[in-house]
């Protein structure tokens, strides 16, 4: 057997359909595309689940069961970064970072996260600190706090 003796597996290899090319190709005058309307014009895509209108399956049937996207605790995040605009050896908390706009919005508490460098010795008090905060935080002297529980619990952490 040598190159030119190979060829593809029967069945392998398909003509190309050639749309518009007259009536008797079985594939002229509408090209496969039926009558006319939206699907019958170039670029137009319906999106999956779309019913023309029609309020869709998914949202007239009952939802049913559990869900414990209800019951999940949403922290506001803050990055050891953001905590340099603070003086030297200020108590950070929840209201002292909504004042400066550090933290907007609803959420369960704060929780401070470990990007970026922390230059100066703060007593940080949030609900929730990454390993890397608290490490970075505790590095400059600093001490983290969590928001909401006795002093003696804070330090086992």
């Amino acid at each position: 057997m040598r190159l030119h003796d190979l060829k593809p597996r029967p069945g392998a290899k398909h003509r190309r359909k050639r749309l518009g090319q007259g009536e008797s190709s079985g594939h002229g005058k509408t090209s496969g595309r039926g009558g006319k309307g939206q699907t019958a014009r170039s670029g137009s895509s319906i999106r999956i689940g779309f019913e023309g209108g029609q309020m869709p399956l998914i949202r007239r049937i009952p939802k049913r069961g559990f869900n414990n996207a209800r019951f999940t605790t949403r922290y506001l995040p803050v990055n050891v970064e953001a905590l340099n605009c603070f003086a030297e050896g200020t108590r950070v908390d929840e209201p002292v970072l909504r004042e400066r706009g550090l933290v907007n919005g609803r959420g369960d508490g704060v929780k401070i996260l470990g990007d970026g460098d922390l230059n100066k010795r703060l007593t940080v008090c949030a609900h929730s600190f990454s390993a890397s905060a608290r490490a970075k935080i505790e590095a400059r002297g600093g001490t983290c706090e969590i928001a909401g529980l006795p002093k003696a619990l804070t330090a086992q952490g």
